[in-house]
């Protein structure tokens, strides 16, 4: 089966050694993702922001690989505070309204940077 996979330039990829995204088959896996712009953390202590911003990479990385979040059926998110978890869970709900993967939200101690908020991983199944 072939194996395509997708970087985007941040700094941990070549450090850990890992892509933003790697497809096989069918199947799409998108990395833990944060709220990283250009310019660095996007939404600095807004978790809505955070989490639009890592919805919108993990979009543009399952897009690159042939998918769109229409076949996303699994989502991961790991969150600094769970008494964050409303604006985090809202801004997920407008974007998989009608799309209803599995997920979890799980609180974690630390993400790689300080300001982080939250991280968000998905798994996709690209139909036909």
């Amino acid at each position: 089966m072939e194996r395509r996979s997708v970087q985007t330039g941040a700094p941990w990829e070549a450090i850990a050694g890992y892509s933003r995204a790697v497809r096989v088959g069918a199947h799409i896996y998108v990395s833990g993702t944060t709220a990283q712009g250009p310019d660095g953390l996007v939404g600095r202590g807004d978790p809505a922001a955070q989490t639009r911003r890592c919805l919108e990479i993990v979009q543009a990385a399952l897009e690159s690989l042939g998918g769109s979040l229409s076949d996303v059926v699994r989502t991961r998110m790991y969150v600094t505070d769970i008494r964050l978890w409303e604006p985090i869970a809202r801004v997920h709900g407008e974007v998989f309204a009608t799309i209803r993967p599995a997920t979890a939200m799980v609180e974690v101690s630390a993400l790689i940077e300080p300001d982080m908020l939250v991280e968000i991983e998905a798994d996709a199944i690209v139909a036909g």
